[in-house]
């Protein structure tokens, strides 16, 4: 469809050429970036010990929890603190700061570990215990969903780096990352994980209606006003949402204990890569497409498969590391949790990197098996990362976690409308660099403070 001055997005064909036939950064890069955002998080935590305590909203049922903040402007000054030190720093790391990026890890490496020394000497409250795993888990999550509402605008952008952006075909690059770090997010602490009673086909569909919902709303909205789409993502009809229904449904249909679904995700994941490997690649990386509803989707329907394994073995890490066969996750040892998720990060770099080279290089697009390790090995890098505040006595999740990880999917969706709206209302390759960079700080802090009132407000946001 060619751009045309009737449409409401005139620059729909240079937006889409501008996202295309990228080939992404390397491993190292990647690994890189994704030590230095999850230090800012430890960072944070250890800066939230000294005003944290004032500012907690009773949401838990314990009766020594003090009531919720006294007033909103301190809770949003709070907030402001966490944007400071989370989001506008992530943001930078992304943009302007890209290329300084190894340093970087350097050096907050060696300013969390100076810190932790310096709590551990000064610190003699034997009361200032770890945060929980779950705590960490959580983390994590929000992590996730920054990193991903803020490039899922930058890319837009020229100050964005085009080696973060998608690849086309092969390679790796932060954005690859997104869909697959979400599913696996959502994997670990899964019903299935947790062991929590399995549900049926029917609770199944009625769950993932509104995922459904969304990814028609999606499909309809982008049509309408001619929002650009990169078709080879997923497709001429196909979204995120889609493949998140279909993942949950499957998991539905075929059920399986926690503590063996990994194989059956493996299995999965082998026979994919297998089919792959005998003519499926070809199929789905042609630019040709038939006209039946499957041709026209194909990226999206056949990726199904191993975003599918992926989310098994998620479970099974998931039950694993953090729940298990034990009363609960508190029971567990942090410090063995942590030595198991950074020796499985280190283990799947490896096998990453021995795919990568031998079977077939690292494909989101195909999320073939190779992606899947890379998606496992940087998202348990993150986690292990994270888990480094339990060195720091009195760490505390911030404000701005809590915020988030109360409505993950709402900020999520917020994020998405946000970006459609910028987009349709300012011509964001040709923007300057301060005035992308303008842009995209009002943005984050917007979401940011919504989500904040939205916690404060005692407002959560269920879709599934």
């Amino acid at each position: 469809m060619d751009s045309s001055s009737n449409t409401f997005n005139p620059n729909k064909r240079l937006k889409e050429e501008f996202v295309s036939n990228l080939s992404g950064s390397s491993m190292l890069e990647i690994a890189a970036l994704s030590s230095v955002i999850p230090l800012l998080f430890v960072l944070q935590h250890s800066i939230s010990s000294y005003y944290k305590t004032g500012c907690d909203l009773s949401t838990k049922k314990d009766d020594n929890v003090q009531p919720r903040s006294k007033s909103l402007g301190i809770y949003m000054v709070f907030l402001t603190v966490d944007f400071l030190f989370i989001v506008l720093l992530t943001l930078l790391f992304l943009t302007v700061l890209a290329d300084w990026t190894f340093i970087s890890a350097i050096l907050l490496m060696a300013l969390i570990f100076s810190i932790a020394a310096k709590r551990a000497v000064s610190s003699t409250s034997n009361s200032q215990g770890s945060l929980s795993l779950r705590a960490h888990v959580s983390s994590y999550r929000v992590l996730v969903m920054v990193v991903t509402c803020l490039c899922i605008l930058a890319v837009d952008f020229r100050i964005y780096p085009r080696r973060y952006a998608k690849t086309e075909t092969y390679g790796t690059s932060v954005m690859d990352l997104g869909v697959g770090s979400f599913i696996l997010a959502n994997s670990l602490v899964s019903r299935q994980a947790r062991s929590v009673s399995l549900v049926n086909l029917k609770t199944t569909i009625q769950s993932v209606s509104p995922l459904l919902f969304l990814g028609f709303g999606r499909l309809l909205s982008t049509k309408t006003v001619d929002y650009q789409v990169h078709i080879g993502e997923y497709g001429m009809h196909w979204n995120f949402f889609f493949t998140l229904a279909a993942v949950s449904i499957l998991t539905s249909m075929i059920r399986v204990p926690p503590k063996y679904s990994g194989i059956l995700g493996l299995a999965i994941l082998i026979g994919y890569q297998f089919w792959l490997n005998n003519g499926l690649n070809g199929y789905l990386l042609s630019n040709k497409r038939g006209a039946g509803i499957i041709s026209k989707n194909k990226e999206g329907v056949f990726s199904i498969l191993g975003y599918w394994g992926m989310y098994l073995l998620g479970v099974q890490l998931g039950y694993h590391l953090f729940f298990g066969n034990h009363p609960s996750a508190a029971n567990k040892s942090n410090n063995w949790a942590r030595i198991r998720v950074l020796f499985l990060s280190v283990l799947f770099w490896l096998i990453t990197l021995f795919l990568d080279r031998h079977v077939e290089r690292v494909s989101r697009r195909m999320c073939n098996l190779a992606y899947v390790t890379l998606v496992l090995a940087q998202n348990l890098q993150v986690l292990a990362i994270l888990m480094l505040s339990d060195f720091i006595a009195g760490s505390k999740i911030s404000v701005l976690e809590e915020a988030i990880d109360r409505n993950l999917l709402g900020t999520f969706l917020l994020a998405n409308v946000l970006t459609g709206l910028v987009n349709l209302s300012v011509d964001t390759l040709f923007a300057t660099s301060p005035v992308a960079l303008f842009i995209l700080i009002v943005y984050a802090y917007v979401l940011s403070i919504i989500a904040g009132i939205v916690h404060f407000s005692g407002i959560r946001l269920r879709f599934w």
